[in-house]
């Protein structure tokens, strides 16, 4: 049964890098492995919400983790890389936008990265989680922490894995759907994405029709 907490740092205590502290200090008193798990995609008009987890090595932890928002496109490929060949283990999941639909998109999220976990070939004995909400149903410990991927070197993993594996979901669907530019914008609401969607309208199964503007519409 997962056993949930929360933590909310003050804004001074947020490190510039995240670290490994939170994963030794759970290590030093013996509950190992420490997954970390985020997401990717919560704000998109398009595509799925994907979530990995990430169990690192702790003697070989990749050099340039950060929050992968804070990240260029080539340092989060090159880091990405470094992360599948380096890690104890790395699972991925993703919810589609038919599903988001039916529920909401914190539900989603949750529920993507309660998969990510459940994928990991070595079962964690903590999970934590970025942000303020600790997926239901882990079959283990978690943990909340907020601004997760600025403070754990975990949490950061998982987010570099969540985002480069949707940017290339979303490449790929800007090569069946040339006209929305989905390889340029990855689903957001750009100039471009709106351009597709006033031109052809949206697409069932990939957009998102409880979301703005389709929603009002």
């Amino acid at each position: 049964m997962a056993r949930p907490r929360s933590d909310s740092p003050l804004l001074f205590d947020i490190p510039l890098k995240p670290d490994f502290s939170v994963e030794r200090r759970s290590r030093k008193r013996g509950v190992w492995p420490v997954a970390g798990t985020d997401e990717a995609g919560r704000g998109p008009l398009a595509g799925p919400v994907v979530a990995a987890a990430v169990i690192l090595d702790p003697d070989a932890i990749p050099d340039g983790l950060d929050d992968s928002k804070r990240m260029t496109l080539e340092a989060r490929e090159r880091v990405y890389l470094t992360i599948i060949g380096s890690a104890i283990s790395v699972g991925v999941a993703s919810v589609c936008a038919v599903s988001i639909d039916r529920s909401d998109i914190r539900k989603a999220s949750l529920e993507a990265m309660r998969r990510a976990v459940a994928a990991l070939s070595l079962p964690p004995l903590l999970v934590l989680a970025d942000g303020r909400d600790i997926p239901p149903g882990l079959a283990c410990e978690g943990q909340a922490l907020v601004k997760g991927d600025q403070r754990s070197q975990s949490i950061a993993a998982a987010s570099i894995v969540a985002k480069v594996t949707r940017d290339r979901m979303l490449a790929h669907c800007g090569t069946i759907h040339p006209a929305y530019g989905f390889e340029r914008h990855a689903g957001y609401a750009t100039e471009v994405h709106f351009a597709g969607i006033n031109t052809h309208g949206p697409l069932p199964g990939l957009h998102r029709m409880s979301f703005s503007p389709f929603k009002a519409a």
